[in-house]
């Protein structure tokens, strides 16, 4: 379908702009309707409209639809991975079914043949068809036991060396693929006395899927290590390693940590998409004043960027988000991570290895020597890693990195305490970014309500504590319930955020060593939102709920 000619005929995006779309989409490996709807360019029912209108074919979304699983079945998986369809709806003798090229009649007459139905095309983005795609995994969990326990009887027993055996590697690859289906961000996978137990992270939060025999999990382990490179005969010491698999027709990578507990090794995998997403800044949930000065900041060609959060709060995403606006031919980026999550095009990335001396300072001391314009730097530590990023933000060029702190204002006494002189932070740092992670609403099963005395007493309460001087407004509030479509009312995630801007007045405080509250007071009197605030707004849009702000702004 020709997207190109049908956005720049509704003068959505002119010629030029989709070459530099054409461009983005070549190194972040997306389509060109991904980045379109991911860059605000277009919403998907505007393109659906779009479309219908075009082709005269009609256009439904699947994202908030529920879908009967029997219905969807009668076209095989592999046929709707093929050739991107979802079939959604049937009468006796009709099949109406989303694609996302419309106009495949090729396909149209193969699925009309191998079905029996008169079949009835819709047209349907990407997006819907990967949620239409989830429903061929129901009931993921059950699925996922079965498989297991079909598998598991002729695996015990397996020794290290006999893990390429088809039940454990059914076993191994039956994980890997749920996680992926399921959205999981993490796999654990934990040895108890008799049995061990998996758990998929979702949305920020762990849930079990199921158990198999210890038996099996020792070939499981063996057989992860084999895949990630790891020694399969060494079982005292923790090993990390990776390795790429391709899932649901994607590349995925898998960080992967195994760690000696007292009945086993536990594997705790991340999955990595094997490029970065093509996230935009308002995608993550910057809006408004906070959206204003991150762009303002991220123009500056010198200077420094900090993302502060604890472990899990979207720093990298946020960092990477913010180096795919920076990433054009006119510039050279470098970083150094540890690890790195996702691969950059045009971005010259190296990995920390503190076993042959290249650390965070390394990395950066020789970054120096390659003609950077913009450096990234995983993670500051240490008063070697902070000073060098110091002086490279001094002497000409933009420095992105992240700190462990509690909020924005935090950050500043942080370097202090690293050793840094406070006039060299107030010469250097533009912006500090404080972030956490809420799971948003589900949109099919939300529902209106109003705060109750005790919730408000708690915000109150959390409001003084931060120095808000601002009475809670109780108007609409959105609270989870749970559906077919979302894991207890919850789906997908989006960020709170508190921007610390580097202004001349803040300048001056962070030169006379002031503290992190005396910070944050003056900020606040020159309009800076804090995270609970920021909470709180996505609350009252239904974004998230007030009990989601409240367990990860809390103290």
């Amino acid at each position: 379908m020709d997207i190109k000619n049908l956005l720049i005929k509704n003068n959505y995006i002119t010629e030029d702009q989709y070459k530099d779309l054409e461009e983005k989409s070549k190194q972040l490996s997306s389509s060109i309707e991904e980045l379109v709807i991911g860059r605000n360019i277009i919403t998907e029912d505007q393109l659906g409209e779009l479309v219908s209108k075009e082709f005269s074919i009609p256009h439904i979304s699947l994202l908030h639809k529920t879908l009967d699983p029997d219905v969807v079945k009668i076209i095989p998986e592999k046929t709707s991975i093929e050739k991107k369809i979802i079939a959604f709806e049937k009468t006796p003798t009709s099949l109406k079914i989303g694609m996302t090229n419309p106009r495949d009649i090729n396909t149209i007459e193969f699925i009309k043949k191998g079905t029996g139905y008169i079949i009835d095309p819709y047209f349907i983005t990407e997006k819907s068809y990967f949620e239409g795609l989830k429903y061929y995994k129901t009931s993921i969990k059950e699925e996922l036991k079965n498989i297991i326990e079909k598998n598991e009887k002729d695996s015990k027993g397996l020794k290290g060396d006999e893990t390429e055996a088809l039940p454990i590697i059914n076993i191994t690859d039956t994980i890997l693929e749920y996680a992926k289906t399921m959205g999981a961000s993490d796999i654990h996978i934990e040895p108890l006395e008799e049995k061990a137990v998996i758990r998929y992270r979702i949305d920020g939060i762990l849930h079990d899927q199921a158990t198999y025999s210890i038996d099996v999990h020792k070939s499981v382990v063996a057989r992860i290590k084999i895949l990630s490179n790891l020694k399969i005969d060494e079982h005292r010491l923790p090993q990390d390693g990776r390795f790429k698999t391709v899932l649901n027709d994607q590349a995925v990578s898998f960080r992967v940590s195994i760690m000696p507990v007292y009945f086993g090794e536990v594997i705790v995998a991340r999955l990595l998409e094997d490029n970065a997403k093509s996230y935009n800044l308002e995608a993550l949930g910057f809006r408004g004043r906070d959206l204003d000065i991150i762009k303002d900041s991220i123009r500056r060609t010198v200077g420094m960027i900090l993302v502060t959060g604890p472990t899990g709060s979207g720093k990298s995403t946020t960092l990477y988000t913010v180096l795919s606006q920076l990433n054009t031919p006119e510039v050279n980026i470098n970083t150094v991570e540890d690890p790195i999550e996702y691969s950059m095009v045009r971005v010259n990335q190296t990995q920390v290895n503190s076993q042959i001396g290249l650390t965070f300072a390394a990395g950066l001391r020789a970054f120096l020597r390659q003609d950077p314009d913009i450096i990234m730097v995983g993670e500051i530590r240490d008063t070697e890693t902070a000073d060098i990023s110091i002086n490279a933000a001094m002497t000409g060029h933009l420095v992105l990195s992240t700190l462990h702190t509690n909020d924005s204002s935090g950050a500043v006494p942080r370097l202090v305490d690293m050793g840094i002189e406070s006039f060299l932070i107030a010469s250097t740092l533009n912006v500090v970014i404080a972030q956490r992670l809420v799971r948003k609403l589900c949109n099919s099963c939300k529902k209106e309500y109003e705060m109750d005395s005790k919730t408000i007493s708690i915000l109150e309460e959390q409001y003084q504590k931060k120095g808000i001087d601002k009475k809670i407004d109780n108007n609409k509030f959105y609270q989870a319930v749970g559906c077919e479509y979302c894991n207890n009312g919850y789906k997908g995630r989006i960020g709170i955020y508190e921007i610390l801007e580097i202004t001349e007045e803040i300048k001056d405080l962070i030169t006379k060593r002031a503290t992190a509250q005396e910070i944050q007071k003056v900020a606040q009197e020159n309009g800076m939102t804090l995270m609970i605030e920021d909470g709180l707004y996505k609350a009252s849009e239904g974004i998230t709920s007030i009990e989601e702000v409240l367990r990860v702004v809390k103290e």
